[in-house]
């Protein structure tokens, strides 16, 4: 990971690029493309510590969320000891029998005017008493009862998007990315109320001091090693998938951790979303991209707004990887960890595209996947 480390360094960084000129780099409503910062002016790298205005009318995710950087002391007091010995990570502290009572900091749009469907950025307060570790998931118990079984509804899962020590760095709050799922009737050319996500909504709906009832955490498979500083991680999302990775990059780079702190190896995000107004927490991953040009990739595939892929079709989140599959296999080779979440249908997708890379490259698809998930390196929450 070290090597391909040294050799990311003297490539570009390649991100999609929107506007151009010093203001728009400082406030301007979208990524920036450049090389590891050289071709800023130093003006501008004197200004990097800037928090750029949030681009788009209600995308702001204020309060207790939004872009942070590491303070002046250390934020440690929810570490193991050491802080990468994962052998005491608990699970399903709370059961769906006697789930923890949390409450409702806040409820924010985090989406522009211009995506499809509305998902919310929602703070929960769980007192301190559900701890958890970045990558796991916190069960939602949605009041009322399930008309199709005539029972209480069921757990739903939610992929925590904070740190452990939530945005508000007390230890005492977790935050949940949510999409609202509606159902377009076309006969009634409008939301169809009757077939709405019942949790999504409840969510979504809530209002700050509400109770919800929370099960978890839950899962292990999405935790991130920290043993290595020099990892490589390759995170994979698409919409609300984004959840863990934003956990993920708030460690690494919004806290004074000690896993932020000694990090030195890479992590390289690639989101897909329907267009710029649907990007979920970009005004905070620039800030860290921004400080830490060497250690952050950042690569979005935007599928109505384009680019188009190779073959001039829609750009889907396998596309935008197939552009950097050498890289990938590359880091891969020297142990890389790769991550995927979002919605299932995303997989097939990702794994016919690297099919066709490994036949490429002389590989056997299902030997080669079964190597890197027999050392641990793949690593697959969807929904």
């Amino acid at each position: 990971a070290s090597d391909l480390h040294a050799a990311m360094i003297a490539r570009p960084v390649i991100l999609l690029g929107f506007l151009a000129g010093a203001s728009a780099f400082l406030s301007g409503p979208s990524p920036v493309a450049f090389r590891n910062g050289r071709s800023m002016a130093l003006s501008q790298k004197l200004q990097m510590v800037t928090i750029p205005k949030v681009p788009y009318d209600g995308a702001a995710v204020t309060g207790p969320s939004g872009p942070t950087l590491p303070g002046d002391g250390d934020l440690d007091f929810l570490e193991a000891k050491p802080y990468w010995d994962q052998s005491d990570v608990k699970v399903n502290v709370a059961k769906q029998k006697n789930p923890h009572i949390g409450k409702i900091v806040s409820v924010q749009r985090m989406v522009g005017p211009s995506a499809p469907g509305e998902t919310c950025n929602i703070i929960i307060d769980h007192a301190g008493k559900l701890p958890y570790w970045e990558g796991q998931s916190y069960g939602v118990l949605p009041p009322g009862i399930d008309p199709k079984r005539n029972k209480p509804y069921g757990v739903r899962l939610y992929s925590i998007a904070s740190t452990r020590y939530g945005d508000d760095k007390t230890g005492k709050t977790t935050t949940l990315c949510v999409r609202r799922a509606t159902y377009w009737c076309p006969e009634l050319k409008a939301d169809d109320p009757a077939k709405k996500g019942v949790c999504s909504n409840y969510l979504c709906d809530a209002k700050p001091g509400d109770e919800v009832k929370l099960t978890g955490p839950s899962g292990k498979v999405m935790l991130m090693p920290e043993d290595d500083v020099t990892n490589t991680y390759i995170m994979v999302a698409t919409g609300t998938g984004i959840a863990p990775f934003r956990s993920f990059l708030r460690r690494l780079f919004g806290e004074a951790s000690p896993a932020g702190k000694n990090f030195k190896g890479l992590a390289w995000l690639f989101l897909g979303v329907a267009n710029k107004d649907a990007l979920l927490y970009d005004e905070e991953f620039q800030v860290y991209l921004r400080q830490n040009p060497d250690k952050m990739r950042l690569d979005y595939a935007l599928s109505r707004e384009g680019p188009l892929n190779k073959a001039g079709g829609k750009m889907y989140i396998q596309d935008k990887v197939e552009e950097y599959s050498d890289e990938v296999f590359d880091a891969l080779d020297k142990g890389a960890h790769i991550y995927f979440c979002g919605l299932k249908g995303m997989m097939p997708g990702i794994q016919d595209m690297l099919k066709g890379v490994c036949a490429k490259k002389g590989l056997n698809f299902e030997e080669y996947l079964e190597g890197i998930k027999k050392n641990g390196q793949w690593h697959v929450e969807v929904y």
